[in-house]
């Protein structure tokens, strides 16, 4: 039997169409995706996104949209389950106070899990700036939507 992994993310676009990404290192692997996690027992998929927003970048977001839910076959980097990945546009309800970074992985510190953050224009964002195939697909989605 193979297990389901329901992930959620959300995509900020700050006044400046810059959209927010993450670097993050995890059983040594490197990988950059937009902030969000997995759907933990008993949550539904806004309130884990709204818990992900507060545990990792240290604001309160609303959910502005429903954006894509994964559509194709895509499996784990990390084990054997099958990954569905939803995305919501959201919007920032506090104060943006996160420190980011201009260079990928610039992580503070060293040893794992590690974690920094970047804005990147919606000019100038490709596929190639993340990592995994449903966010590589988000990106081609949301350039023929700007």
């Amino acid at each position: 039997m193979y297990p389901f992994n329901v992930r959620v993310y959300g995509l900020l676009i700050n006044e400046q169409q810059q959209i927010l990404l993450t670097d993050e290192q995890e059983r040594g692997y490197r990988f950059t995706k937009f902030p969000g996690g997995g759907l933990e027992y008993g949550e539904g998929l806004i309130e884990a996104l709204k818990r992900e927003y507060i545990e990792e970048c240290a604001m309160e977001v609303d959910v502005i949209s429903h954006f894509y839910t994964t559509d194709f076959f895509v499996k784990s980097a990390f084990d054997k389950s099958q990954i569905v990945s939803i995305y919501y546009k959201v919007k920032n309800i506090t104060a943006i106070t996160l420190h980011t970074k201009e260079v990928p992985f610039d992580f503070d510190g060293y040893g794992e899990p590690a974690q920094s953050f970047r804005w990147r224009s919606l000019d100038e964002l490709t596929a190639e700036d993340v990592t995994f195939p449903t966010d590589k697909h988000v990106i081609d989605l949301l350039k023929k939507n700007v």
